[in-house]
């Protein structure tokens, strides 16, 4: 007989749907040049995954990084059909990994990069041309391999919705999961969000955003003349 469990938390269901918007709107402020609508959008993106790395530490259960990053082993076992468990496989547990580093890569590099024609992300006044035309470059590569570990991601829902008959997008929206049983170590009780710990990540977050808009790149160096002058 199946039981309902709570899986996945109101504030981590929240995160992967603002991510989902941010990603989108990140790429159409792009296409139609909207930059400084992209830049804010970067910046929200930043609070979103410093937040969610925050959470993997003192979120619910199956929202820690220590309940789904498993070793070569753990992924092994998985594969070989012998993990048993509600929240991320083993395997699914890294490819998340890489869908929070990848985009927090792009909105890093994008502090830094240029477009050679009239816009500089908030930072690139601390890196020279060439360093900021690598960062560029690194901002454009990030797209590339997000796209690849998103159509990834699309077709292991796909795999699982047809293959084995289990929906991975309905407990993102409601938080619950149907399972066949309950294993010993599952609690018995739904596990909600602490206060404590979500102001906490918030706070980090706000931090870390209102950091990087506030930051101001170093002055110009002088020039000879104006040296000579004072």
């Amino acid at each position: 007989m199946e039981q309902r469990i709570y899986v996945w938390d109101w504030p981590l269901r929240l995160f992967h749907w603002l991510l989902v918007a941010s990603l989108i709107a990140a790429y159409l402020t792009q296409e139609f040049d909207l930059m400084q609508w992209h830049q804010r959008v970067g910046l929200t993106i930043i609070g979103l995954l410093v937040f969610r790395i925050v959470w993997g530490f003192v979120g619910t259960r199956h929202a820690r990084f220590s309940d789904f990053l498993r070793g070569p082993s753990g992924v092994l076992a998985y594969l070989r059909g012998e993990w048993r468990g509600h929240g991320h496989n083993p395997l699914g547990g890294w490819s998340v990994l890489m869908l929070l580093l990848l985009p927090l890569g792009m909105a890093t590099s994008g502090l830094f990069a240029n477009d050679d024609v009239a816009f500089e992300g908030l930072l690139a006044g601390w890196l020279d041309k060439s360093a900021s035309d690598q960062a560029t470059s690194l901002h454009h590569l990030g797209f590339n391999l997000l796209l690849g570990m998103v159509a990834l991601h699309l077709a292991a829902i796909a795999y699982y919705r047809f293959r084995h008959r289990h929906d991975l997008v309905k407990p993102m929206l409601t938080g619950w999961k149907q399972v066949e049983s309950l294993s010993a170590s599952e609690p018995g009780k739904t596990q909600r969000a602490g206060v404590l710990a979500l102001i906490f990540s918030l706070s980090l977050a706000g931090l870390a955003v209102a950091g990087v808009a506030t930051l101001e790149p170093p002055p110009p160096p002088a020039t000879p003349a104006a040296a000579a002058d004072w």
